[in-house]
């Protein structure tokens, strides 16, 4: 830790946002789960435009000259960039939250989440300025994934420390809540634009308007969050060491067994969670030649029912342990990997048999995965490790599932997405059955 961080972290635009929008300069505790909430629907509001114009948008707009398979297995290339660039993050904007404090750090990487977003609503398309275009779209991919990386603030850590122990499975989950959300959101503006233009018109400037929605939707979750990180209890755990920044490669090099157990305990949540909300998109769009629309509409009925799921598994982990809601909803989506990618070339029932089971099966698990090692780490490591076992799954386990289950279904077949998803309920029991100390409900 730098001797020269703020004791608290607190700046004087963190301390007014306080002021103006809390009772007495208090903070209630039900503020922070919707600080929470508010902020990873902004977060992954931006992901989800860009997972759906991956679709829609890039492969005819930026690589006109390939063939939509092809164009589009591009855009899925492009798509992971973001998850690389999360490590870079942490490790910018650790050394940020050190020096200039974390309300600085969460305005900086806000900011650039949703200016590299809106940047991409800005950019020409092949036909103008050729392979610069795919250059321009790269750069502000890896840029998103620097801003996830860096927009890190301990809030679920917080609301984990501060949750009574009979309650940590409710707690843990809400910030799960901002997945379903952001999708439902973004799903349902480009619904909207899609149905309300023709073609031509969509994919030549009705696209961009969810991107610009985005610089908007990141500035109300950059004042949430920064009420939230100076209220007494974020100051009080600051102080105590239980949200102090460590150095990064000191906690990857001394907590090392956590972090590699924590970032594959959830890995069959977090393939499932491509696999249906971005994958089933670019399937029927190219092989079933679906609405768009239509299946738009689909996805943003299958997050709301997700949003439920998660509800639902933060009242049973109160009950069974989160453990065991890890290690059952693993077990039932290694049955769904067994028949269920064959059925979105069954027709539209079969494609919505899919969707909704696969929603209901996401919420379960989605709800209950971060942070399950948390409580594992020392004091001092925590908040920076609880950062990189967030990086390292979605690294592993989503970043590349797009691009790795269009190429297996399109050479090999449906069937071959199953096996792909196997492979990460394998990699969830095995990390699950490693770690004892998960045994106890206090995991």
């Amino acid at each position: 830790m730098n001797s020269s961080a703020p004791a608290s972290s607190s700046t004087p635009l963190e301390r007014d946002a306080r002021v103006v929008h809390a009772k007495d300069g208090e903070i209630r505790p039900g503020e922070i789960a919707i600080g929470v909430i508010i902020g990873r629907t902004g977060e992954f509001f931006d992901f989800f435009v860009y997972a759906i114009a991956s679709v829609l948008v890039f492969p005819s707009y930026i690589f006109p000259f390939a063939d939509p398979l092809t164009g589009t297995l591009y855009s899925f290339a492009l798509f992971s960039l973001a998850f690389i660039g999360r490590p870079l993050g942490t490790l910018l904007f650790t050394w940020i939250d050190q020096h200039h404090g974390r309300g600085v750090k969460l305005t900086i990487a806000l900011f650039l989440l949703g200016g590299s977003t809106m940047a991409i609503a800005l950019l020409p398309s092949y036909a103008q300025v050729g392979a610069i275009s795919i250059w321009l779209l790269g750069f502000f991919r890896l840029c998103q994934g620097i801003a996830l990386g860096g927009s890190w603030d301990g809030l679920p850590s917080l609301l984990a420390l501060n949750a009574p122990k009979e309650y940590r499975g409710w707690y843990g989950m809400i910030p799960q809540l901002g997945a379903p959300l952001g999708l439902m959101v973004a799903s349902g503006l480009f619904a909207y634009f899609s149905a309300l233009l023709t073609p031509a018109d969509f994919l030549s400037w009705g696209w961009r308007y969810p991107f610009f929605v985005a610089l908007a939707i990141n500035v109300v979750a950059l004042f949430a969050r920064l009420r939230l990180v100076a209220t007494p209890e974020f100051e009080r755990l600051f102080e105590t060491r239980d949200l102090q920044p460590s150095p990064p490669f000191e906690t990857l090099f001394s907590q090392w067994r956590t972090i590699l157990l924590g970032a594959f305990a959830p890995l069959a949540s977090f393939a499932l969670f491509h696999l249906v909300a971005v994958f089933p998109l670019s399937w029927v769009q190219l092989y079933a030649e679906a609405d768009p629309v239509r299946f738009l509409i689909l996805e943003a009925f299958g997050a709301g029912i997700c949003v439920l799921a998660i509800l639902a598994s933060g009242f049973i982990a109160d009950r069974v342990g989160r453990r065991a809601v890890l290690g059952v909803s693993a077990v039932l989506i290694g049955a769904y990997s067994g028949f269920a990618p064959q059925l979105l070339g069954a027709g539209q029932l079969g494609e919505a048999v899919y969707m909704v089971s696969g929603f209901i099966l996401l919420g379960l698990s989605f709800g209950q995965s971060s942070g399950a090692v948390n409580s594992n780490f020392p004091t001092h490591y925590r908040y920076t490790g609880a950062a990189i076992v967030s990086n390292s799954a979605w690294f592993i386990g989503a970043g590349f599932a797009p691009l790795v289950a269009l190429f297996l279904a399109s050479k090999v077949g449906l069937w071959a997405v199953g096996l792909y998803l196997l492979s990460g309920v394998v990699c969830t029991l095995a990390a699950l059955g490693i770690n004892r100390e998960w045994a106890g409900r206090a995991a």
